[in-house]
Formats: C-alpha cells, structure tokens, sequence
C-alpha cells in the first residue's frame, strides 16, 4: 500500500505538488502501485519551478525534471487545464492562476462564472486535461494524459473536490465536487493519466523493491 509520508530512506517517488489537496488525490490513487511517495514539503530545498511553458505537457516535463534532479530521486509531476469551449479552449494551461497572481481557487471560479454570464447551457461545453511526467533523477522522462469532458455549471455546487470542481458538471448533472473521492477518482482525469503511466510507476515499484532486497 502506497504511503504518504515525511521522507525516509525508503521513498521512491517525489509528488512535485505543494498543493495539499492534489497530494492527497494523486497519493490514494497511487494505493497499490508498490511506490512510497513524498510531498514537497519534505524538500525546503526545493525551488518554486516557474510554469512558463505553453502546454500542459511542457509545464508537467518540467516541474518533474526540475525536481527529480533537486531531489534526487524519481519525481511525478502533472499539469491540468481546464479548456471551455465557449472561451476558445480558456483557461487552458493558464488555468491555476487564471484570476491573477496570487489568485485563489474561489477567484478563479468566481470569473469563469463571470465569463460564461449569459451563454446558454447548450453552449457551455468543457474538458479537463491532466498531463503527468515521470522523471528520473537524471532527467529521463515519460508522459500519460487524461481527459474529462463535461459542462459547466452556472453556479458552484458541492462541497467536495477543489479547483474548479464544483462547476464542473458531467454528463448526469453532478458536479466533480458533489461526487465521493472515491467516484471521482475513478473516472476523473487525474485518475485516467495515472492508470495511464501506472505501469510505469509498477516496474519502478518493482525496481526499488529489488534494490532493497
């Protein structure tokens, strides 16, 4: 079973994430992988990786390889963007800071609210993307994507999740943030990349057991 923990000698895997609440859903679906894993908090000498790339896929690639080799151990790291199709594909890879700097999760949903004012709810189509990059110590990387389409809410509605969760509604109505962890986790797009480089992450597992043997 996958731990999230203070660093020891055992951990294999760094979550490049100073967001507590991603640890954490990144951290139960790991349960299984025969990984350890560590937050960034466990590093104070870990830098902030500035996210200037104009992809999810270039900012993922970058905040593992950046902290994989501060770390020195295997590091994952994801980007996700929400992209409304309403909004030309907006927030997109900007979607975490998308209010300004210094923005919260509840300033970034009160403007997409904005900015859908008005627009029907046939017209209001949106997807996340969830990118994830593995990297070695030494700056090998692999990459998995996730996807999840859906719609969004006129209003916020839930108390689970967080983001841009409570307005992102599927396909029955409920939003991501009304949805148990354990229901969204699997469908969510997070969820999906993860199953998607989960082998990856198993021959590291493997790997590591190997070596402690």
């Amino acid at each position: 079973m996958i731990t999230y923990r203070p660093v020891t000698r055992q951990v294999r895997l760094v979550l490049a994430t100073r967001n507590a609440h991603k640890a954490g859903e990144i951290a139960r679906l790991l349960d299984g992988s025969g990984v350890s894993c560590v937050g960034l908090d466990a590093f104070p000498e870990m830098h902030e990786v500035v996210e200037d790339r104009d992809t999810l896929e270039g900012n993922a690639a970058k905040k593992a390889v950046e902290t994989a080799r501060v770390c020195r151990a295997w590091a994952l790291a994801d980007d996700t963007g929400l992209e409304v199709a309403a909004l030309l594909g907006a927030p997109g890879v900007f979607s975490a800071r998308w209010a300004g700097p210094g923005c919260t999760d509840a300033d970034n949903r009160d403007k997409l609210v904005r900015e859908l004012a008005g627009v029907a709810p046939r017209d209001r189509a949106a997807r996340f993307r969830t990118v994830l990059a593995l990297s070695s110590p030494d700056g090998r990387v692999r990459t998995a994507e996730g996807r999840l389409d859906g719609s969004i809410a006129e209003a916020p509605r839930g108390r689970g999740g967080f983001g841009y969760d409570p307005l992102f509604a599927l396909p029955d109505g409920r939003t991501l943030a009304e949805l148990a962890p354990e229901e969204k986790n699997a469908l969510s797009h997070r969820g999906l990349a993860l199953r998607a480089i989960l082998p990856d992450l198993r021959a590291l597992g493997a790997a590591t057991s190997g070596e402690r043997a």
